[in-house]
């Protein structure tokens, strides 16, 4: 296959290429700023630019790329560079999609499970509706951007991806020190949920979207057991043979991150569960998270 990726250099993307390269499949990357050549596709998504033509017969195109959430305080700046990173790329890439003659056969566009807000022990699925907060309403406006594509008769997927696992980066990565020190513990009251999926799945889950004919709509990527903050740490902890007795201090990250961020990626959840990627056949590497944890940093 030739498969666009926007976002192949960032967490998720780089192991979608290797995956994708690795099996003989060609991945061409959305650069910004540059023009088109070789296995690169020119693109400006802040000035709505994009080297469109180069889109054309492909098989796919997944579209990754934006602002990240949680390393800056939620600024109104940095909430509107979170939000328009996201809308403006879309309906870049959605439009170009859309207006091919050959157009790709699969758009894969990203999204997330902050669509359904903090929603306590409420069990989510696709069907569930979306929540009321900053990053349900950024996942909302994210989502409908994709709306030309789909319209133009393109099998449009959109990915809700939860809490990714891996060593080499994202929210595991920045956990691992201080559990690995013996200072790591639940946040706050530890009842929130945490919907996750390894970095592995993840991958195998966008590849599965790509190649199933019958997978569209939105597709929550996350593990099928999803676990409570508590439970997450006593596990980590289990796996690194470390205690797990002291909650994690959340006023420093509320000094350093703001309160807002903290109180929606840290403090709130969503229990949500993979109900069209079972449904659609996919098979997950890693459904527990003990099991998961132990593959990722047991050794």
């Amino acid at each position: 296959m030739d498969v666009a990726i926007s976002g192949a250099s960032g967490f998720i993307g780089s192991a979608l290429s290797a995956s994708l390269r690795a099996d003989g499949h060609r991945v061409l990357r959305l650069t910004r700023g540059g023009v088109s050549s070789g296995d690169a596709i020119g693109w400006d998504p802040d000035a709505g630019r994009i080297d469109a033509p180069a889109l054309e017969g492909l098989d796919a195109v997944v579209h990754l790329a934006g602002e990240g959430i949680g390393e800056h305080r939620w600024t109104d700046e940095q909430k509107r560079n979170i939000r328009e990173s996201r809308v403006r790329g879309t309906a870049v890439l959605a439009g170009a999609v859309a207006s091919r003659e050959r157009k790709p056969r699969v758009f894969v566009s990203g999204s997330a499970i902050g669509y359904y807000g903090d929603r306590g022990d409420e069990v989510l699925t696709e069907e569930s509706a979306p929540g009321d907060d900053f990053l349900a309403q950024v996942c909302v406006a994210w989502e409908a951007e994709t709306q030309p594509a789909a319209e133009a008769g393109v099998r449009t997927v959109l990915t809700r991806t939860g809490i990714v696992l891996d060593s080499g980066g994202g929210a595991l990565a920045r956990m691992l020190l201080p559990f690995k020190l013996g200072i790591g513990g639940r946040q706050g009251s530890g009842k929130q949920w945490m919907s996750w999926i390894t970095r592995a799945d993840e991958v195998d889950a966008i590849r599965h979207a790509i190649d199933h004919e019958s997978v569209r709509g939105p597709v929550n990527l996350v593990a099928p057991n999803p676990v409570t903050n508590a439970d997450f740490a006593r596990t980590l902890g289990q796996v690194l043979h470390r205690p797990t007795v002291l909650p994690t201090p959340m006023l420093p990250l509320k000094l350093r991150f703001g309160a807002e961020l903290v109180e929606s990626l840290l403090l709130g959840g969503q229990r949500v569960v993979p109900a069209r990627l079972v449904e659609s056949g996919f098979e997950f590497t890693a459904s527990s998270l003990d099991a998961a944890l132990r593959a990722i940093v047991g050794s």
